[in-house]
């Protein structure tokens, strides 16, 4: 079996069309378009869409699309595919108001969840730009610490995120 080189487009029966970012001794590190980046065995079902040559450079191409998303996140408000927990794919919220005679709120889950990823998205492009403000010093730490409790109030919704470093992270004790 010949091994797939970075770049390497494929099919995955779970996760859909990807390209392979990095390739370890037994995974393929594969960047989905619905599932963002996932770990897969190099001997796992999988159609090969488009294979590329198994010769390595010194610069990785995960490490060059890791590059370019911060970038994107330091300069722009533009997201990454956060993917939902597989558990709440399809569900939806249900808003039961105590009063019987009125009807229940109910939003499909993949909505709330976006709307979640953008409060979160939108935080971090705020702490960026509070960072390279002209704002004195104690003004950016006192931004920056109202934001890591706005971050605390808002892990009760962790519980959505497919992968845990996507969390929201509040203020840590000490």
């Amino acid at each position: 079996m010949k091994l797939l080189g970075i770049g390497s487009r494929i099919n995955h029966p779970e996760y859909g069309k990807g390209v392979v970012t990095n390739v370890t001794s037994i995974h393929y590190w594969v960047t989905f378009i619905e599932n963002g980046l996932e770990t897969i065995d190099i001997d796992s079902d999988f159609e090969i869409i488009e294979a590329a040559d198994g010769d390595v450079d010194t610069v990785s191409f995960f490490e060059v699309e890791s590059s370019l998303v911060r970038i994107l996140r330091k300069w722009s408000d533009v997201s990454e595919v956060v993917p939902i927990a597989e558990k709440y794919k399809g569900g939806k919220i249900i808003l039961q108001p105590a009063d019987t005679s009125l009807k229940p709120y109910e939003v499909p889950i993949n909505t709330f969840f976006h709307k979640i990823t953008m409060v979160r998205d939108r935080l971090r492009v705020m702490e960026q730009r509070i960072n390279s403000s002209d704002l004195d010093e104690q003004g950016k730490i006192d931004l920056q610490q109202y934001i890591t409790r706005i971050y605390g109030s808002l892990t009760s919704f962790n519980t959505l995120f497919k992968s845990k470093n996507h969390n929201f992270v509040g203020q840590r004790s000490k």
